[in-house]
């Protein structure tokens, strides 16, 4: 992992993040491209573990993970305070009470149906009679949700319940992350992916916007340090990520 010398936070800068003398990182396992569970511990691994430990080297201060199963639930932890920073995608809907980054890592959001499905295109989903099964407040929900005109949006809690609803045949189409929906395609026979994307979901780092516009900044200077080092795309690599690629710098 390509280890950037810190520069010089002011200790202002790092009251402000770490109030409580520890950054307290809110970890959404519910996208595995940016974190999962070690089966060897239990422990969260993954490139948005790896940014906040970094983050917290720079800070020089130590680092208390806050662990959630969902993204609705990471991001209202942020926004309330009970996490100092954040990973999550970057949505209008989300804008309120959070200063985010430029994104770090692109993803894919894609369509899953049954394999004997006539629907090829991802133009086609959009119908009357159509339901679509999401992860409730995800960031392919918010989209979805100013986005489809025709179609009923399914809203479960978490993708592991939309996936089943389509195999359960509840619903016509399963919305999600594109590496999630590969992989359930080729767990067990009987669905299929439709080709290309209906969304790029913009993953960034994001801070309370009680803690101001200074930190913002230093972040969002943290957020392009980690891309232009390479350090996102070791950590992608170290972690065996694939269907994700590095953003451009902002």
């Amino acid at each position: 992992m390509t280890q950037p010398q810190p520069t010089t936070i002011s200790p202002a800068l790092v009251s402000a993040f770490a109030p409580g003398g520890t950054l307290r990182a809110s970890i959404n396992l519910g996208n595995p491209i940016l974190a999962n569970r070690n089966p060897a511990g239990g422990e969260p691994v993954g490139v948005s573990i790896d940014l906040a430990r970094e983050f917290a080297r720079r800070l020089g201060v130590g680092i208390e993970l806050v662990v959630f199963e969902k993204a609705a639930a990471s991001v209202d932890a942020v926004k309330n305070e009970k996490a100092d920073i954040g990973f999550f995608a970057i949505d209008p809907a989300r804008s309120e009470g959070l200063l985010f980054t430029a994104p770090y890592v692109l993803i894919e959001g894609s369509y899953l149906v049954p394999s004997a499905s006539a629907l090829t295109d991802n133009a086609q989903v959009d119908a009357p009679g159509h339901r679509i099964s999401v992860g409730a407040g995800s960031a392919y929900d918010l989209f979805l949700t100013r986005e489809i005109q025709q179609a009923e949006i399914v809203r479960l809690q978490g993708a592991g319940p939309a996936l089943a609803a389509l195999r359960a045949g509840e619903v016509e189409v399963a919305a999600g992350i594109r590496q999630l929906l590969e992989g359930e395609a080729q767990r067990a026979p009987g669905v299929r992916v439709l080709p290309g994307r209906f969304m790029v979901i913009q993953q960034a780092m994001g801070t309370p916007a009680s803690r101001g516009v200074d930190a913002q900044a230093l972040l969002a200077a943290f957020v392009e340090e980690m891309k232009a080092a390479g350090f996102v795309a070791d950590a992608l690599k170290r972690h065996r990520i694939e269907g994700a690629s590095v953003a451009p710098p902002a």
